[in-house]
Order: structure tokens, then C-alpha cells, then sequence
């Protein structure tokens, strides 16, 4: 019977969440395992990964054989590095303090990288953010400069008519004033009526 670590999909329609489990190569993909050693979420980025680092290694010291993306995953997790450093401790290419100095080294080392790449994106989440409010606001500007210089021209248009109405009223009454000089009678309206 051969033994694989290997992904179980569960979750939702293009929401996928898959479990890492042990299980029987004959078995089916979301079928049957013998034990669930951790959680993989390729959704989010960087892919959240919860491993059983000591599980992990024992089923991997077992014989157990990972797929192609349950090694990938193993490797990030330092699973793989940890059973090759126990591995040349057994032959006595070096101790056990050296083989934990040199996991300890190379786990600090990921999980720089791991935290650069999440600044990284969270500066360009924020930088993106930040441009695109600069866009709504120079497109913001223009309209509110459109809408000024249409407003003045409005206003502009209605002072001119005013004005004009204006000029009419007093044209009016000028010539009014000059009906009643030339009789001497004050000239009766029909509104005065």
C-alpha cells in the first residue's frame, strides 16, 4: 500500500480550501484518508498554509510520498529541509545542534521573505488606493471647474438679461416722463384702471 501526502478540496464553488491529508494513493481525491495534518487557502495572497510541522515530518520519515504540490508546500514549510538535515545527522555528517543552528537559519530567512512579501503588497494595495484618489479627485476638479465656469456664464446671462430688463423698465419711464412734459397731463395706464 503506498502512502501519499496530498490535497483534499473542500469549500465552495471558486472558493477553494484544501485539506492536507494522509491517504491511500488508491483512494478517491475527497474520499478517505488516514489523517489530516493541515489546511492550504490558495485564495488569499500570500496562500495561508496551516502544516502539522511534527505529523508532517514523521509521515515523511514514515515513507509517506508527497504530490507535487503537497512537496511544494512542505518545502516552504521547511518540512523537507528538516527530514534531509535529520537525514545527514543519522549518517554523521554533522550534530544535531548544527542541523537545528542551520534550520533555525534558514526559517528566520523565510520568514523574512514571507513578511517582505506581504509589505510589499500592502504598500501597493495602499499605493494603488492612494492613486486612484488622486484620479476621482483631479476628475472631481474638472467638474467642479466645468460646473463653475458653466454657473458663471449662467450668471453672466442673467445679469445681462436683468441688466437689459433693467434698461427697458428705465427706457420706459423715460418715455413716460417725456409724454407727460410734452401734454402737461399725467398719462393714465391700464393697470392703474
Amino acid at each position: 500500500m503506498a502512502v501519499k501526502i496530498r490535497l483534499a478540496r473542500k469549500g465552495r464553488k471558486k472558493v477553494a480550501i484544501y485539506h492536507i491529508v494522509v491517504a491511500d494513493s488508491r483512494s478517491p481525491r475527497d474520499g478517505r484518508y488516514i489523517e489530516k495534518i493541515g489546511l492550504y487557502s490558495p485564495v488569499t495572497n500570500p496562500a495561508k498554509i496551516e502544516l502539522n510541522f511534527d505529523k508532517a515530518l514523521g509521515w515523511l520519515q514514515k515513507g509517506a510520498l508527497p504530490t507535487d504540490t503537497c512537496r511544494a508546500i512542505l518545502s516552504n514549510k521547511g518540512v523537507l529541509l528538516k527530514k534531509h538535515l535529520l537525514e545527514g545527522v543519522k549518517k554523521g555528517a554533522f550534530d544535531e545542534a548544527e542541523a537545528d543552528r542551520r534550520f533555525d537559519a534558514w526559517m528566520e530567512q523565510n520568514e523574512t521573505k514571507v513578511e517582505a512579501k506581504k509589505s510589499g503588497l500592502e504598500k501597493s494595495a495602499a499605493e494603488a488606493t492612494a492613486n486612484r484618489i488622486k484620479a476621482e479627485k483631479k476628475i472631481n476638479d474638472a467638474r467642479a471647474e466645468k460646473l463653475a465656469k458653466k454657473q458663471a456664464e449662467l450668471a453672466a446671462k442673467a445679469s445681462a438679461e436683468l441688466a437689459e430688463t433693467v434698461a427697458e423698465i428705465a427706457e420706459a419711464a423715460a418715455e413716460t416722463e417725456q409724454e407727460e412734459d410734452a401734454t402737461g397731463v399725467p398719462v393714465e395706464n391700464d393697470a392703474q384702471e
